[in-house]
């Protein structure tokens, strides 16, 4: 298994009521006695990261000798079937044109014991298995079943940060977000108090993330949404993301860790006949109300609106693209490298001069449009409210908007479609960020 480093790292479980049970770990030895339940915990003090295997001995009555125990960074990451993706399915996608190493072989090189894996498996979780070994090296079987999204994620931190990785993965396919929120935080929630909230509360927080409480880890990364989504969620789902990060960072007992997520890729939500009547304004709309999370400190956000093919639908297989983008957010965010360009282009504001709208961007890099031709889905209305296709050109870091037929621009929107997969990038290689300027308040 992997420790983190640089924190005081939690060790408990279970023993007889008021046995003694002494940890060794890297030349610490703390002691404490079980409580009349026979729980028992013990802090290290921080330790240095290590890619030397260590030993880690736990004894009372019995002793327990963990081997090949590393120390570094952990992180836990969770969501639903994009985030589960695995590395077996990883290996099937189309081949991409790229230089170097093929992310879609992976699967055959990866042999790296500086990263290590661990599947949270929802039936044994629950239950104390004292020699964690469920706990593996990224390579081989345990790999090919764990999230190909985590593991890019840990490849990239691995490589920059030259230290070991280790990832815990508990995700289920097709799961809404009130699963990973407890009863209690919805009940103490004042958005929620008094209602009945639907979609199985708790369901997979109790057995897939509260066992894990108080393991000692870096933060969180989330990508789900899809199953919100088909229900044409906004705001609510909002409200739903703030309730689910600050319940896991409160029983965690750390409201500064990081919790970062990825926005939604291009998908035909429209095309379902459901109960709910989908349009193709529904993503654009989740999206925005995914992107309002942002106002909670110590988040982020990737993007991904190029990153969507008909083969994958709405499985899209740039799951080493979405790794390693989510590393980017936790290099420069959580590790302060610097130089490290983490976000494309985010709308900041918008003047109107005439008959063009000039959109100004948040950007830490040039815009540029990605394949060399005219920027795409830019959209722009006038006093009527209807929105038409727009010519829109680069000038520096602003945008310049225009279409015949609107003299007095009111409002630009950007990508506001659910097929839209714009050209609209930062020279780091980024995408920019869909957006509407007639945001109502």
């Amino acid at each position: 298994m992997v420790l983190q480093r640089e924190k005081p790292v939690p060790i408990w479980g279970m023993a007889a009521p008021g046995e003694t049970v002494t940890v060794q770990f890297a030349g610490q030895h703390p002691s404490t006695k079980a409580d009349a339940a026979g729980k028992w915990q013990v802090l290290l003090k921080p330790l240095q990261a290590s890619a030397v295997p260590a030993e880690l001995l736990i004894s009372g009555t019995n002793t327990i000798r963990l081997h090949n125990v590393l120390v570094g960074e952990v992180w836990v990451c969770s969501g639903q079937s994009n985030m589960e993706y695995t590395m077996r399915k990883n290996s099937k996608v189309t081949r991409p044109d790229v230089p170097g190493p093929n992310p879609v072989d992976e699967l055959n090189v990866a042999h790296n014991p500086a990263i290590r894996i661990f599947l949270v498996n929802r039936k044994t979780l629950p239950k104390p298995d004292s020699l964690h070994r469920d706990w593996a090296v990224a390579e081989d079987s345990a790999l090919r079943s764990f999230s190909a999204a985590a593991y890019f994620f840990a490849k990239e931190l691995n490589k920059r940060l030259n230290v070991p990785v280790g990832m815990v993965a508990t995700s289920v396919p097709g799961s809404r977000i009130e699963p990973w929120i407890s009863t209690e935080a919805f009940a103490k929630d004042p958005a929620f108090t008094g209602q009945k909230v639907d979609g199985e509360p708790g369901k997979f927080w109790e057995p897939m993330v509260r066992p894990l409480v108080p393991l000692a880890m870096r933060g969180f990364l989330w990508y789900q949404g899809e199953s919100n989504c088909f229900l044409a969620e906004t705001s609510t789902y909002t409200q739903k993301m703030r309730t689910l990060i600050s319940s896991w960072r409160t029983s965690w007992g750390d409201q500064s860790l990081p919790f970062y997520y990825v926005s939604l890729a291009p998908f035909k939500y429209s095309d379902t006949h459901d109960k709910v009547v989908l349009t193709r304004e529904t993503l654009p709309l989740f999206r925005e109300a995914q992107a309002a999370v942002l106002q909670v400190p110590h988040t982020a956000m990737i993007e991904t609106t190029d990153l969507a093919n008909t083969e994958g639908g709405i499985h899209p297989g740039f799951k080493w693209e979405i790794g390693r983008r989510l590393a980017l957010l936790a290099l420069a965010n959580t590790y302060k490298v610097p130089g490290v360009v983490a976000e494309g282009p985010v709308f900041r504001s918008l003047k109107v001069k005439g008959d063009v709208a000039t959109v100004s961007f948040a950007s830490a890099a040039p815009l540029v449009s990605k394949d060399g031709k005219p920027l795409t889905d830019f959209t722009i209305a006038g006093p009527d409210g209807v929105f038409v296709p727009a010519q829109a050109r680069l000038q520096g870091s602003q945008v310049l908007v225009s279409a015949p037929g609107v003299q007095r621009p009111t409002a630009v929107r950007f990508g506001w479609d659910e097929v839209a997969q714009p050209n609209l990038f930062s020279e780091a290689g980024l995408p920019a960020r869909p957006f509407r300027t007639d945001k109502p308040r």
